[in-house]
């Protein structure tokens, strides 16, 4: 673990490698686990306030358990996420033709509806970070489904924290990421 600003940063974004690969798993983050995608309080707002322009983009089993559930829900552990289908995939997920998993909050991002292009726990992954008093956590989270991202990511030598660099700069700016490289460099 290194230190830059108020994150505690795990070595394991440097030394992994990781290039989704939706050929292989078709999506399946969006599809699989216990729980919705984490949001923040701030994001909680962004999906009220974008929901009627995002909802067109939505499969009717989406839209029906946001109706039932609202644009997120609150976990028995107070966590904010969003909603599921029937327990299962996220309320805001669609499926391509060739049954690819996508985000309906960042397709109407990509048709210009919207300017949240969806949750940074999403954008993020496999990066996930931990929020605490006093700093943020940012660690690689290992998942089976993702193994075939981490064979093409090697194949392309691609490091998880160049991955994710967009979402990475969207959530702790540029001078963070610069900050980053520099350790990466010198690692």
């Amino acid at each position: 673990m290194f230190q830059l600003g108020k994150t505690i940063v795990s070595e394991e974004i440097i030394e992994k490698d990781f290039v989704c690969n939706l050929h292989a798993c078709k999506g399946a983050c969006c599809v699989e686990g216990e729980a919705g995608a984490p949001v923040t309080v701030e994001e909680v707002e962004i999906l009220k306030e974008i929901y009627p322009k995002v909802a067109p983009f939505l499969r009717p089993e989406g839209i029906e358990a946001i109706k039932e559930q609202g644009t997120h829900t609150t976990s028995d552990l107070g966590e904010l996420e969003t909603p599921l289908v029937h327990g299962k995939e996220c309320a805001y997920v669609t499926f391509k033709p060739n049954g690819t998993a996508s985000c309906g909050i960042e397709d109407a991002f990509n048709a210009g509806v919207v300017s949240f292009r969806k949750p940074i726990s999403c954008h993020l992954y496999p990066v996930r970070v931990q929020e605490y008093s006093e700093f943020a956590a940012v660690n690689y989270h290992k998942w089976p489904i993702c193994n075939d991202a981490c064979t093409l990511g090697k194949e392309l030598k691609v490091p998880v924290y160049k991955f994710v660099k967009e979402a990475l700069i969207r959530k702790f700016g540029a001078h963070w990421y610069a900050q980053l490289e520099k350790v990466a460099q010198d690692y």
